[in-house]
């Protein structure tokens, strides 16, 4: 028998879908639970149903409850041996194809972005590929464009990068103003950034790798084997796809479709 905090988180994700679009019904249950609960304090109500009515009758209310509902975790080359995995068996591959096109699922912010376009740039690929960099929050889309980062985020994202075999000084590609860094405008050039949903939106282009890393541990299987079939779609033929570290292609509907590249680095290439 579901409980009544289920039945009204329950009818808090139907309401959100049906009024504004975003759709959270396959997301983990025990993720959306602890959002929500947090969000209940942040907008002091006292009961589900109470922010529900708050959020249906006020979109900056909804906007902010987004941002609580897809809470931005990432940092610039997390889990640098991925990158490094990347570097010296990937890119080898991709160096043969005369054009690039890279899809990055779920991009937040847009660390993983611009860690992606600075392996790529001293791997000399980044003047030919095209990089579209999507996710569901517009205001983290928005952050992604603009490319600013805290200072007090650097340290470690120069330990990661040089971890991750990177091949100059990572201040080069900053400039450190006030309390923060604004990465060079040339890393986002060839960058589209787009707004799409792995729930409920389509594939919209043809591509040779597919980075989506720690997005699918916040979804259902049902709504894992959807977004790797969108993936599944998306790429080309031997395509790569990365996921996080937590997460694996095994026991889902399209793991027959796919062969482990790297497994420990959770590298796939399509077959």
């Amino acid at each position: 028998m579901l409980r009544n905090i289920d039945i009204e988180i329950r009818l808090l994700i139907e309401a959100i879908y049906l009024k504004y679009s975003y759709d959270f019904r396959d997301y983990s249950g025990a993720s959306i639970k602890r959002r929500v609960q947090h969000a209940l304090r942040q907008f002091d109500c006292n009961t589900i149903s109470a922010l529900q009515e708050r959020v249906l009758h006020d979109p900056a209310a909804f906007m902010q409850l987004l941002q609580l509902l897809t809470i931005p975790v990432s940092e610039m080359f997390r889990d640098p041996e991925h990158f490094l995995a990347i570097r010296q068996e990937v890119v080898p591959i991709l160096k043969t194809y005369p054009s690039l096109k890279i899809w990055i699922a779920g991009c937040s912010t847009g660390e993983e972005v611009y860690s992606m376009a600075i392996l790529l740039q001293e791997e000399g690929l980044l003047d030919r590929t095209i990089i579209y960099a999507t996710d569901i929050n517009p205001r983290s889309l928005e952050k992604a464009k603009q490319g600013i980062f805290s200072l007090e985020n650097i340290r470690a994202y120069t330990h990661n990068y040089q971890k991750s075999g990177g091949q100059r000084s990572f201040a080069d590609y900053y400039t450190a103003a006030y309390d923060y860094a604004i990465f060079d405008k040339r890393l986002r050039e060839n960058v589209t950034f787009a707004d799409h949903s792995l729930a409920t939106d389509s594939v919209f282009s043809e591509t040779h790798l597919i980075s989506c890393r720690n997005v699918l541990i916040y979804f259902n299987k049902k709504l894992q084997n959807r977004a790797f079939g969108l993936f599944s779609e998306s790429l080309c033929h031997r395509g790569f796809l990365m996921l996080g570290s937590k997460e694996t292609l095994d026991f889902s509907d399209y793991s027959t479709q796919f062969t482990s590249l790297l497994k420990q680095e959770r590298i796939y290439r399509k077959l």
